[in-house]
């Protein structure tokens, strides 16, 4: 049986980062995950905001131009709201590259990653896994997504709010404009969020969220009567690709360690409760993951696993869960025609301005240094 000081269960984003700053620690570390292939699985639309392009120092070459432009349209699709910045505000990623990115850096640092190996439980510190044989872990990282197993099996916090997500991905001609984000309030194909469409510079993603409960029509049926007519969506052939998933929102779980593990990325919740973005939570936790699970395994202080406190992010989220909640509530397609003409002042810019390009989609974990880290590699 192999002994590891660390195994990570899940090879996306959040698990591939804690991994690679584990390895730099110089932790022997083992990355797991059932898919054989990391660009089968991608459930989202990479959009990466601005706060994490000045943070990380992403690949540049997997990112598709700056968008500066967003456009907010109401359920008659008439006049919709532009809201311009003065930087590059969003930039949309090539997901399956950038997992492949963060895998070699991974493997670079030390940490060896494992696919088509399926996590089936852990006891003892003895983890069963299918297509591989058990492993001896000091400690295990679940970074298994919104329906975490690795959370049921330490006994910590599981995700109970969702919504349910649906995209497809269509080619776009090239030189067809300034790409802009699009987005539609409109209960009627999105209850409780948004359609919207947004382009990389090669492909128009175009996509719909909303609260499972109210999606009776089904997220698909929903995502095509969308797409058929969606703002900002150029003629293409067929689509490329579609995807979906469920997508936490219920804000960062209260109990997130044990000395058994911790969760990172959407298996703890590390997601916007009002945008739903889970890229710049999902590194800034893995940031601090990586400090907390070092200095438990160095030290055997359990004390040290107090830093890594949901609890106390949470507290820092009560604004956020309480738009989430005023937003699941704009149901009828009159009360999102009244929302949106609510923005159209100089009040109702400012805040919307505040939240698409403001700073606060999910708060500071630790003071960043004031160089940036590289990501991956």
């Amino acid at each position: 049986m192999q002994t590891v000081d660390v195994l990570v269960v899940g090879a996306g984003l959040a698990g591939l980062s804690t991994a690679r700053l584990l390895a730099r620690r110089e932790l022997n570390v083992m990355v797991v995950d059932r898919r054989r292939s990391l660009s089968a699985g991608i459930r989202t639309t990479g959009i990466f905001v601005r706060r994490t392009l000045d943070d990380f120092d992403l690949p540049d070459h997997l990112l598709g131009p700056g968008v500066r432009d967003v456009l907010l349209y109401p359920p008659s699709r008439r006049s919709p709201i532009r809201l311009t910045s003065d930087r590059d505000e969003f930039r949309v990623a090539d997901m399956a590259a950038v997992s492949e990115h963060a895998r070699r850096a991974a493997e670079s640092a030390g940490a060896r990653v494992l696919l088509g190996v399926r996590y089936a439980g852990t006891s003892a510190g003895v983890v069963r896994l299918e297509g591989a044989e058990p492993v001896a872990a000091r400690f295990v990282v679940g970074a298994d997504g919104a329906r975490s197993r690795v959370a049921r099996d330490l006994g910590l916090d599981v995700n109970r709010r969702f919504l349910v997500g649906a995209e497809i991905v269509h080619p776009v001609a090239p030189g067809g404009g300034v790409p802009a984000f699009h987005c539609v309030l409109d209960p009627r194909v999105a209850p409780g969020y948004l359609g919207w469409v947004v382009d990389d510079g090669r492909h128009a993603h175009v996509g719909v969220a909303g609260d499972p409960g109210a999606m009776r029509a089904g997220v698909r049926h929903l995502l095509d009567a969308f797409a058929a007519d969606a703002p900002g969506r150029s003629a293409p052939a067929g689509p490329v690709e579609r995807r979906g998933g469920p997508i936490p929102v219920g804000g960062v779980l209260r109990r997130l360690a044990c000395p058994s593990g911790l969760l990172v990325g959407d298996a703890a919740g590390a997601v916007s409760p009002l945008t739903a973005g889970g890229l710049d939570p999902c590194l800034r936790m893995s940031e601090l993951a990586a400090a907390v699970v070092a200095g438990f395994l160095r030290t055997g202080d359990e004390g040290v696993l107090g830093r890594y406190d949901g609890a106390a992010l949470r507290a820092r989220f009560r604004g956020r869960l309480l738009l989430r909640r005023v937003f699941a509530g704009v149901r009828s397609p009159l009360a999102a025609e009244a929302a949106v003409a609510a923005l159209r002042g100089r009040a109702g810019r400012a805040v919307a301005a505040r939240i698409l390009f403001g700073d606060g989609s999910f708060p500071e974990i630790e003071p960043r240094p004031t160089t940036r880290k590289p990501l991956p590699g």
